[in-house]
């Protein structure tokens, strides 16, 4: 199972941590070991000072493909979900200073969570919102007609480099409003206005 994440997919959170928005889709992975279970809370990581939470739409492979042409993309999800994508964002900007790859600060255990999926019939993917609290109060609000890649077209994209499998995850970017989470913190995830998770930060 691969977890493909897509970066800077929303023109608001690029220009919030300065960065160029991107002409293609920009991806980058984390390996199965950073799933964190439900159930489980987010345990911040002793090399970092700084974790963001960055909420977003979760795709789910379920059958396989390669070279897919976006208008045939649909035919290989048939659930969503929502997610954060954890990031140790002063690791993250110390790497990017020296130019080096920041797996590190994206890819470690338990930087990757996902709610349970619901059948994609549910929702309107071109006008689905989703939001973040923290201790009840709203830090992020999204909705994926926002995208600068739609789901469609990330997918085709992801296949032309990696051969999609079942139970594959494509995490679809994060809109503007990340910011740091402490400990004792409490996360709250909604598809629409119906809450899909609750993570405890410990």
């Amino acid at each position: 199972m691969k977890i493909i994440c897509v970066g800077r997919n929303y023109v608001e959170h690029a220009k919030e941590l300065n960065n160029p928005i991107p002409e293609s889709p920009m991806f980058f992975m984390k390996p199965d070991s950073a799933i964190l279970r439900k159930g489980f809370p987010f345990v911040i990581p002793s090399f970092t000072k700084e974790v963001h939470f960055e909420t977003e739409i979760v795709i789910k492979i379920d059958r396989v493909g390669k070279m897919i042409q976006p208008q045939f993309a649909d035919r290989y999800f048939s659930e969503i979900g929502l997610g954060i994508d954890f990031t140790a964002r002063d690791v993250q900007q110390e790497l990017k200073e020296k130019r080096f790859p920041w797996e590190i600060a994206k890819a470690f255990d338990g930087s990757a969570f996902a709610s349970d999926f619901y059948p994609k019939e549910n929702f309107d993917l071109e006008n689905l919102a989703f939001k973040l609290d923290r201790n009840g109060e709203n830090v992020q609000t999204g909705n994926s007609k926002d995208m600068i890649f739609h789901i469609n077209t990330l997918i085709a994209e992801c296949s032309k480099y990696f051969t999609l499998k079942k139970g594959d995850l494509i995490f679809t970017g994060t809109p503007a409003g990340v910011s740091k989470i402490n400990s004792k913190d409490t996360l709250e995830g909604y598809l629409n206005d119906e809450k899909v998770f609750e993570i405890k930060v410990l």
